[in-house]
């Protein structure tokens, strides 16, 4: 299993190799050439990539969402696990009328969202006063393809990743449908790396997501009620997947709305969504009419 992390140098991103050490080895092409996005990796020759000799030493601050040429929109599946489709459902917040039962609900996030580790979850008072968090695996794809057979579609997947769905539930139900609330900027953060899909259980993946040190959400992938094969074929089926497509398979139960009342996200949480071996998704959040606010995306510029 190898470990690919996006990160910013004085001339421009660069994609690397993370060790066991925390150090990476920058790629380069054999001729001598950075490679700058995961997207040259997972289209490039294996052979015609090699690292440098001596790791360098990343700052927590300059690594980028893994991928951060996206050809089109994240694509995510809602009301995945059955315990969160039931909080969902029961929350007075749920407008779709879907059972467990049914197809699955895909919807997108645009590439406008997408921020990386570190980066602040920023909430504009004027938009949105309920934003919740959703801790999810993410699948990478490395092979397209159109009407993808269930049984073919391992071969398709490149790596995996974390994706937080962070999700502003008051637009969500205002306009009972799920863009607009999935889609404000900084609403999809993504990270820490991309781990291939070699040696990486992604039918039994733990995942957990802390807000403030508290655990909230703690799940494996095997309880999901559309697994990784029946997403791919499903989506595959009506759109043809790309290298380098991001696709999102559902958060578990224990988000905001699953509380009584409520727990939403407010300036100074800190949001973190752990996978076994893929690693942690930390967030803070801030108001955009905050101090923090301003503080936290400078440190990231």
């Amino acid at each position: 299993m190898t470990r690919y992390v996006n990160f910013r140098t004085d001339d421009g991103a660069r994609i690397g190799v993370e060790t066991d050490g925390g150090k990476v080895h920058p790629l380069r092409s054999r001729d001598g050439v950075p490679v700058r996005t995961l997207l040259d990796v997972i289209e490039a020759v294996p052979e015609s990539l090699t690292t440098d000799d001596e790791p360098i030493v990343v700052d927590g601050a300059d690594v980028l969402p893994p991928v951060t040429e996206l050809r089109r929109n994240v694509m995510c599946i809602g009301k995945n696990y059955r315990e969160h489709s039931a909080e969902f459902a029961g929350s007075g917040y749920d407008a779709t009328g879907h059972t467990d039962d049914e197809e699955l609900i895909v919807f997108t996030k645009p590439a406008s969202s997408v921020v990386g580790p570190g980066d602040a979850i920023v909430i504009e008072p004027t938009t949105t006063a309920e934003v919740d968090y959703e801790g999810e695996l993410a699948i990478v794809i490395g092979k397209g393809g159109r009407d993808i057979a269930p049984d073919d579609t391992w071969s398709h997947i490149f790596g995996y990743t974390i994706v937080n769905d962070v999700t502003a539930r008051d637009l969500q139900k205002k306009h009972k449908q799920w863009f607009l609330g999935k889609s404000l900027d900084t609403f999809c953060p993504m990270g820490p790396v991309v781990v291939t899909a070699d040696e990486f259980d992604a039918r039994d993946a733990r995942i957990r997501t802390w807000v403030n040190d508290e655990l909230r959400q703690d799940a494996s992938t095997s309880m999901l009620i559309h697994d990784i094969p029946k997403i791919l074929s499903t989506i595959s089926r009506c759109v043809g997947l790309l290298p380098g497509d991001i696709i999102a398979t559902g958060t578990p139960a224990g988000v905001g709305i699953g509380f009584t009342p409520p727990r939403f996200l407010a300036d100074g949480d800190v949001v973190a969504v752990w996978i076994d071996g893929i690693g942690q998704l930390v967030n803070g959040v801030a108001s955009s009419v905050s101090e923090h606010a301003i503080s936290t995306q400078g440190a990231r510029q």
